[in-house]
């Protein structure tokens, strides 16, 4: 059997880089179950209620839910349980101290396979206020209609050419 490489998307937290503003992000290992792999490769996971917690130098990943495994037996999984995450002890130490500051917090961005072993993007972030929201939509809306008069103008001009 050949190895698999290359990175495999199965699951993204979009409405996270919505809901907050992304500080850092890490790559992370997961510690999984074999029921929980194969319902991955099936391409089936939610990140949107994930969020990570350091516990006594650990980092854990709560609220991901991967469903159980069609053909899964009495070896089956819980589809919401927690996690560890495979990080360097200097990383857990860094998330857990910047944590600690009011408005920070860690979150899942999304999950995937790279070179067939499971892995997860947890950004350190910091939570928008509605306005900040509000205020990023209209740039990208801006920047959106600026680059749509900027192409209409160039094809206007190859045109004339």
């Amino acid at each position: 059997m050949a190895k698999e490489t290359g990175r495999k998307l199965i699951a993204q937290n979009k409405k996270a880089r919505h809901d907050y503003t992304i500080i850092d992000t890490y790559e992370c290992g997961l510690v999984l179950t074999g029921t929980e792999v194969k319902s991955l490769r099936q391409g089936r996971a939610s990140l949107v209620d994930g969020f990570v917690s350091v516990e006594s130098g650990e980092a854990w990943l709560y609220n991901v839910h991967v469903p159980e495994y069609s053909q899964g037996t009495w070896t089956n999984h819980s589809a919401r349980r927690k996690r560890k995450l495979l990080m360097h002890r200097e990383e857990i130490n860094k998330l857990d101290s910047k944590t600690g500051e009011t408005g920070n917090t860690i979150v899942p961005l999304s999950l995937y396979f790279k070179d067939g072993r499971a892995k997860v993007e947890i950004a350190l972030a910091k939570g928008k206020k509605e306005y900040d929201k509000r205020q990023s939509l209209r740039e990208q809306q801006d920047t959106r209609e600026t680059n749509r008069v900027i192409s209409a103008v160039k094809r206007k001009e190859r045109g004339q050419l």
